[in-house]
């Protein structure tokens, strides 16, 4: 298939969604529930080395064309995980970079384009960025994720993080192992943890469990999100 940007050059809903149809039997027949993309960051700078990846610097454009690609997936009961939520718009240093943005043009510019795509296209599953958003990582962004996402857009699906993406508390240093922070804003997975049962990232869990500032409902939280997606997958045939 064309990339994002060639897609969104044609400015034609129709065809992307039928395009992704194709894609979706793809999926079906790889056994492959969720798709990494669409990627829906905004051209915000023509040096961007992702650029082609992602649609446009117009967000109507973006959440439009995104939305097309959801609808065609859904015929064949598949998905894609909306990418990278949200402001994940450099290449260089995106592991670190704090994109500060003031509220109104994060929601004009930014966040419209997924919003579009959850309220158009039923979006149930998102992928988070590595970078901060004034300040906060967005993998343990509770206003993004908890406030924004679910609460005011209505987002019923999984969120997953970025790979190995570090997480803060508001203030504190950015790691790999804060991950109560990102459970409590409901981001359902950590991608990726070589040896769950050992705790090989040396995550911060079960001492924050133990000094009462995590609760076991927000780990349940986070598995009846996930459950929820499992549930109206191809997995469960």
């Amino acid at each position: 298939l064309p990339n994002g940007t060639a897609l969104a050059c044609s400015f034609n809903e129709e065809l992307v969604e039928k395009l992704f149809a194709f894609e979706g039997a793809e999926l079906r027949k790889n056994r492959i529930d969720i798709l990494l993309g669409p990627g829906m960051n905004i051209h915000r700078h023509p040096l961007n080395g992702r650029n082609f990846e992602y649609f446009s610097e117009d967000p109507l454009l973006t959440g439009k064309m995104a939305a097309a690609q959801l609808r065609g997936l859904s015929r064949y009961r598949v998905t894609g995980a909306m990418k990278h939520f949200a402001a994940n718009n450099q290449e260089f240093n995106r592991r670190k970079c704090n994109a500060v943005i003031s509220e109104r043009a994060l929601r004009e510019i930014y966040l419209r384009g997924f919003e579009i795509a959850v309220k158009e296209a039923g979006a149930y599953a998102v992928m988070t960025t590595y970078g901060a958003i004034n300040g906060i990582w967005t993998a343990g962004n509770y206003d993004l994720l908890t406030t924004i996402l679910r609460r005011e857009w209505g987002f019923e699906g999984l969120v997953m993080t970025d790979w190995w993406a570090d997480i803060n508390e508001e203030g504190g240093p950015a790691s790999i192992k804060h991950v109560s922070a990102m459970v409590r804003s409901q981001n359902d997975v950590y991608m990726v943890t070589q040896d769950a049962e050992k705790n090989a990232n040396g995550d911060d869990l079960e001492e924050s469990l133990e000094d009462g500032s995590l609760k076991r409902a927000d780990l349940q939280r986070c598995a009846e999100n996930i459950l929820r997606v499992l549930m109206r997958s191809p997995v469960m045939d």
